[in-house]
């Protein structure tokens, strides 16, 4: 099964900063956009940023720009969501998942994106 994995959440206090991993182990991840999503508790998941397959078109959603920053390296197989200024509304269970069938980033709708990850807690507290 084509899975991604995530990996680097955990509690940081207001203000710090985490890195996000989403590695592929079984499929090349270069031929596709990858998104990062959250979901808070009580929530519904919502996407953060994209990322196009070949590192040079990223987005983001309005409560993150100017904090957090996408990138990835095809040669590592892994994308990163870099996260600075964090902030107790950013405390989530975040994933990553594949755009289905695209290189390009369109939208966050769920239904688009496959081998969702298992996804890693991000606590911001102090």
């Amino acid at each position: 099964q084509l899975q991604l994995v995530e990996s680097g959440g955990g509690l940081v206090q207001p203000g710090g900063s985490l890195r996000l991993s989403c590695a592929a182990s079984s499929f090349i991840l270069n031929y596709y956009a990858i998104g990062w999503f959250r979901q808070a508790p009580g929530k519904e998941r919502e996407g953060v940023s994209c990322i196009n397959n070949n590192g040079i078109s990223t987005n983001y959603v309005d409560s993150v720009k100017g904090r957090f920053t996408i990138s990835r390296d095809n040669a590592k197989n892994t994308v990163y969501l870099q996260m600075n200024s964090l902030k107790p509304e950013d405390t989530a269970v975040y994933y990553c998942a594949a755009r289905i069938a695209r290189s390009y980033c369109s939208g966050y709708v769920e239904a688009d994106f496959g081998s969702w990850g298992q996804g890693t807690q991000v606590t911001v507290s102090s």
